[in-house]
């Protein structure tokens, strides 16, 4: 029987709020790594976050399957599939910056049907399900209606193992009024989503950093689209506020060729 997206929503919810209250009641641990990367670093509180995650996820609905950034499976059957990501924007994080979140989302019936993203640090708090609003705070959210590249703000990140990702940047660089790379694909969304922004893109992303806010973009009025799959769980992706979709995409695709 497949259950209701608000009855999703809110395990949803309470799993987002684990993970986040977590992180951030051990905020002064924020520099103990358990992987480091050129670029990029993976923390111990990543794992545990993850673990208070499923831990409430898997006490409501134990047979479901589950997806984290840390480890788990990606399926692609009836059965319900919740994807995790403890910690949007671990650099962030580990320099003591507030922009990072942690968001919960939830695959029925091959797409995303509830979400949440929750930044403590910024008290807040974003959703949406598949049949209702989005949200932040409870308060609804709506795309921005700025029509012209040269006046809209992008958000993006740069793929440091694709030249195209580079290059693309300086050109989008020149198109648009301002370029942001502020390192949470999750909160990236969920400003498009509150009018905040025009646009979002990047070369390669992956599903648990943008199931629930995707959702939540959508729900406010924004054209999501995945240009590019390069596996099940990542892909070059843009989103817009609609009015600009057109235009963005155009600028991507030739850079591209």
């Amino acid at each position: 029987m497949s259950l209701q997206p608000q009855q999703l929503l809110a395990v949803a919810i309470e799993a987002a709020y684990a993970a986040g209250g977590h992180a951030l009641a051990n905020f002064p641990r924020r520099h103990e790594v358990y992987q480091r990367y050129a670029h990029d670093v993976k923390l111990q509180l990543d794992l545990e976050c993850q673990v208070r995650a499923a831990e409430v996820i898997r006490g409501h609905f134990p047979a479901h399957d589950f997806l984290g950034e840390e480890g788990g499976a990606y399926t692609d059957t009836d059965t319900p599939l919740w994807i995790v990501d403890p910690i949007d924007g671990t650099v962030n994080f580990s320099h003591g910056l507030p922009l990072w979140c942690s968001s919960v989302a939830v695959r029925q019936g091959g797409r995303v049907v509830a979400g949440a993203v929750f930044a403590p640090m910024l008290e807040q708090l974003y959703t949406a399900t598949v049949d209702g609003p989005a949200l932040c705070n409870n308060e609804p959210l709506q795309v921005s209606t700025v029509s012209r590249l040269e006046e809209a703000i992008v958000f993006t990140g740069i793929f440091k193992d694709q030249p195209l990702s580079m290059n693309l940047f300086v050109s989008m660089s020149h198109a648009v009024q301002k370029l942001r790379i502020y390192g949470s694909a999750a909160l990236d969304l969920c400003l498009l989503a509150a009018g905040r922004a025009e646009g979002y893109f990047e070369s390669k992303i992956y599903l648990w950093d943008i199931a629930a806010a995707g959702l939540i973009a959508e729900r406010a009025g924004a054209h999501v689209e995945v240009l590019e799959q390069y596996d099940p769980v990542s892909f070059r992706y843009l989103a817009t506020n609609g009015l600009l979709h057109a235009p963005l995409k155009q600028l991507i695709l030739s850079a591209k060729a």
